[in-house]
C-alpha cells in the first residue's frame, strides 16, 4: 500500500506515518521507484501503534512496549504488566465517563420536563 492508501485506512496523515518510522516505531517500509510501499507487517504495526494511542499509550511507551518485545518472550510478564496497568486506567476512565453521561441525561431529562411544564 501507498502513503496515502495508509494514510487514509487509518485516518491519520503522511506526516504522522514518516515520525512514525523516523522514532522506530514503524520498521523500514520498502520503497518502489523512491515510494513508501507499506506491506502486511507495516499495516499490522500501525494498527497496534493505533489502538495502543487509543488505550491511552504514550508514544513513549508503545516504543517501550515494541523494544520489550523485540526482546522475545523473556519479557512476556513485563509486557504483560505494562497491558494490565493500562487496562486499570481504562476501566476507571470509563467508570468517569458513565458518571458524566448519567448526569448529562439527568440534566437532558430535567431541561426536557422544564420546557414541557412551560407550554402548558
Amino acid at each position: 500500500m501507498t502513503i496515502g492508501e495508509v494514510s487514509k485506512k487509518f485516518n491519520i496523515t503522511s506526516d504522522t506515518l514518516r515520525y512514525y518510522e523516523k522514532i522506530g516505531l514503524i520498521d523500514t517500509v520498502s520503497k518502489i521507484n523512491g515510494k513508501r510501499d507499506y506491506n502486511e507487517e507495516n499495516i499490522d504495526r500501525i494498527n497496534f501503534i493505533i489502538c495502543m494511542k487509543n488505550a491511552g499509550f504514550q508514544l513513549e511507551k508503545i516504543s517501550e512496549f515494541l523494544s520489550l518485545h523485540k526482546k522475545g518472550n523473556k519479557t512476556l510478564n513485563s509486557r504483560l504488566n505494562m497491558l494490565l496497568v493500562q487496562k486499570e486506567k481504562l476501566i476507571k476512565e470509563l467508570k468517569e465517563k458513565e458518571e458524566t453521561l448519567s448526569y448529562i441525561n439527568y440534566k437532558i431529562n430535567l431541561y426536557k420536563q422544564n420546557i414541557r411544564e412551560e407550554k402548558l
